[in-house]
């Protein structure tokens, strides 16, 4: 049985949602109590057992190749100053990390697909950092490899929705495996009316490498895009593909609501 090593956080978007400060900042760097929230998405990922991370970035995202990065320097300047204690505030989790560019932004099924060196012939887990899901017990992605050593299969991380907001996800039509397990038969990219379910994909995935192969028999989707949704509802022709709905506390740092929920969260 292959286990989930590698992990795929596609970092490139423009951040529109939360324009104009997306301008300057990346969404992944919007501070959470002192650290940026890519470091939580990161950390997630080494709980769960990852040992390699590629982020896939754009050409203004230099600022998270920064952070991910030592700096000598600071690190120089604390010593000489007896500030030791401040230089444990500046470690980064231990994993071994690496990234790609990707050039234009053609959507999130792009950037995966430019993880296909990297992944090679392995299962991979993908992490979507816009999503901070907390968990009392294991991390969101731990669950989801839970499945996935069961299935072999591709898992998605699920959550309910309400009507009015499934239009901004893909939504999946299924039948109940376990309580919180399903067997998907469908999954419909924003649908604008009549949404198969109220189970919407949050940014949480384990894939095979077949995905790859999928990506090539497929077009640009909603918004003109390269999208996982769509090579996914390709797999679904041939393969297996499961959902599991998260056990967690889901915070989308691109909604401002919800961004500041966490931010209080994280203070208490």
């Amino acid at each position: 049985m292959k286990r989930v090593k590698k992990a795929v956080i596609p970092a490139a978007g423009y951040g529109t949602r939360s324009l104009p400060i997306t301008k300057v900042l990346p969404k992944e760097m919007f501070p959470i109590a002192g650290k940026p929230a890519i470091h939580y998405i990161v950390e997630e990922a080494v709980a769960s057992g990852i040992e390699e991370v590629l982020i896939v970035v754009s050409r203004n995202k230099n600022m998270i190749l920064d952070y991910f990065d030592r700096s000598l320097e600071l690190e120089a300047f604390l010593t000489e100053k007896n500030k030791l204690h401040l230089i444990e505030k500046t470690k980064i989790p231990s994993i071994h990390i690496q990234f790609v560019r990707q050039p234009y932004a053609k959507g999130l099924g792009d950037a995966i697909w430019l993880a296909e060196r990297f992944v090679g012939k392995e299962p991979f887990a993908v992490l979507l950092p816009d999503d901070i899901l907390l968990s009392q017990k294991e991390p969101a992605l731990q669950q989801l490899i839970n499945v996935y050593e069961n299935t072999q299969g591709h898992v998605l991380g699920l959550k309910q929705v309400e009507y009015e907001k499934l239009q901004n996800y893909g939504v999946i039509n299924g039948s109940k495996i376990k309580d919180d397990e399903y067997n998907i038969n469908d999954i419909i990219e924003k649908p604008k009316e009549f949404p198969p379910s109220n189970l919407a994909v949050i940014g949480r995935y384990i894939l095979n490498p077949s995905i790859f192969s999928a990506f090539k028999h497929i077009s640009p989707g909603v918004g003109g895009e390269m999208q996982l949704t769509d090579a996914i509802k390709h797999l679904l022709k041939d393969e297996s593909v499961f959902g599991k709905e998260l056990l967690v506390d889901r915070y989308d740092i691109g909604n401002s609501k919800d961004y500041l929920k966490i931010i209080n969260k994280m203070s208490e």
